[in-house]
This record gives structure tokens, sequence and C-alpha cells, in this order.
């Protein structure tokens, strides 16, 4: 088996694995595979023929250097129990290092992943909190903004350890998400019908219920800084601190 960047070739067999593995559409894969992907950024492991585990990572800034964010972190079905990911985990690490990363970050989908993450030295790291409400009566003011005008007002907003996004990161979250500043509100969100799934809330989060009016719909669901189990990380030298909060999953 054989550890390393994947090759142009290898991109029909990255996109099985991650169909395989996560379920998502083709329309998805597109957009990642046109705004996210860079080979120099993936790692895969190769069987044979096979890819048989790969994960993908996005850069991410904060006021220790820069993190990677590992993102879609998968094995095949049929080389599973094998260790293949906590092979490819370390290299990618090994791999981070040599290019000047001081931390990885990632968000685990669940507690058994998590357990997973923590057994190869991944720590708790930036927390969450989630408020649900429906809509208020009355909407709040909302003034569309473009995506590079949302995260460098963030970017100001963020406390030193926080972490902001890096281009790639940026596009294709823009890809998704609509953005909106406000009285005291900073938002990235997505609207599925009757429903604002809020990605990020920053500001005054009393003006939830009004924001759901104010798009449209009868319920919301934001996701703002808290102390909820959400990312993990694992630093990559010795003198960095605990990145902050993170606030996105690319999930």
């Amino acid at each position: 088996m054989r550890i390393d960047h994947p090759e142009g070739s290898q991109i029909p067999a990255l996109r099985a694995l991650w169909k395989e593995a996560f379920g998502d559409s083709d329309a998805y894969l597109d957009l990642f595979f046109d705004r996210g992907y860079d080979p120099e950024k993936a790692m895969c492991v190769t069987d044979g023929e096979m890819v048989a585990a790969a994960l993908y990572w996005l850069d991410m800034d904060y006021s220790g250097g820069k993190i990677a964010y590992i993102y879609a972190v998968a094995t095949a079905k049929s080389h599973r129990g094998q260790g293949l990911c906590r092979k490819l985990m370390d290299a990618t690490h090994r791999i981070l290092q040599t290019q000047g990363y001081v931390a990885a970050v990632l968000v685990p989908q669940d507690a058994g992943l998590a357990r997973m993450y923590a057994a190869m030295g991944y720590l708790p790291g930036s927390g969450i909190r989630e408020l649900h409400c429906e809509a208020a009566q009355t909407a709040v003011p909302l003034k569309p903004v473009s995506s590079d005008t949302y995260h460098r007002l963030r970017k100001e907003l963020l406390p030193p350890e926080g972490i902001a996004l890096g281009q790639k990161a940026q596009a294709l979250l823009a890809s998704q998400a609509e953005f909106y500043t406000g009285d005291g509100i900073w938002l990235a969100a997505v609207r599925e019908e009757t429903k604002v799934i809020g990605l990020e809330l920053l500001g005054d989060e009393t003006a939830a219920p009004g924001i759901v009016a104010a798009l449209g719909c009868r319920e919301g669901v934001f996701r703002m800084p808290g102390d909820d189990p959400f990312a993990m990380y694992i630093p990559l030298v010795q003198s960095v601190d605990a990145p902050g909060h993170l606030g996105f999953a690319f999930d």
C-alpha cells in the first residue's frame, strides 16, 4: 500500500469513495472538486489500483499560525478495521508539520468518531451552542453582503484565538451560503424551504426570531459560540495554544 497525495487519474476513485462514505450528491462533489480540492492538500491510501482511504484539508488562519481543517476522512468499506485511518492521519500530520502548519482541526460527526480521534491525540477545541426558534411577528432589518465583506468583518470580530477561513474554504462556503449583516448581527445561512440554517450567527442572538421572519421562513436553527463539544484539534508544534472559535463545519 502507498500513502501519498492523489494523482489526477485518481479523482474518479476519490469521488466514488466519498459517495460510499457520505452519500453526497454528484452536484456537491462537482462543487468540492471545483472549489475546494487541491491535490497538494489531500492524501490517500492506494491498495493496488484502489483508493482505500482518503482525506482533504482546507487552510485556516489564527493568531498562532496556519491551521489545517481536515475534512471528509473516509475508508472504503472493504478496507475498514485495518488501521488505515490512523496510518493516513499520522502521515498527514507529518506532511503538515513539514509545511509549517501549527495545528490541525476537525469536526467529528458523532461521539464514536470523537473517541477515535481522541485516541489519535486530538483534544477538545472550539465549542458551539445551537439556538432553535420560530419566526417572530416582526422581522429585523438585514442587509445582504458579499462573502469577502462577511469574512473581512468576521476576522475583525474574532477573538485572538479565533479561526479565520482561508480562500478555498471561503469559496466553498460562498457556493452554498448567503451572508447578511444587521444591527449587531453577522450571519452566514442557508435556507431550506421554510427553515433557516444559521451556519454561524455572531452578535445579538436575541435577533434570531426576527432573522427567521426577515428571510421568509417559519423556523430556524443557529450555530453560535458556546461550550457544547464541536471541533477537536491536535497541536503540531509545542508552542501552539488551543485554537478558539471555529464556527463552521463543512458537513
